[in-house]
């Protein structure tokens, strides 16, 4: 199974935002908005935690989680 169309929908729509939103899986924070990071990062069922800040926040924080429960992946968002 590949997470190739998820990494690309969740970077594009990170980068949509002038938040900072990086995603914290076990003692990792990833930057959302690098394709790269991600590819290393959304492997297996891990309970991910979203971070989001910046002037633009909440929508990101709204964007960041429809993409991620679109391909099933199991975030929660940080409220701060």
């Amino acid at each position: 199974m590949s997470n190739n169309a998820a990494i690309v929908d969740i970077s594009q729509t990170a980068n949509k935002f002038r938040s900072s939103i990086v995603l914290q899986a076990e003692n990792k924070y990833i930057d959302v908005k690098s394709i790269l990071g991600l590819f290393t990062t959304l492997v297996g069922n891990h309970a991910y935690e979203l971070h989001v800040h910046g002037p633009d926040a909440d929508e990101a924080k709204g964007a960041m989680a429809e993409v991620f429960a679109k391909h099933n992946l199991n975030v929660t968002v940080v409220s701060e």
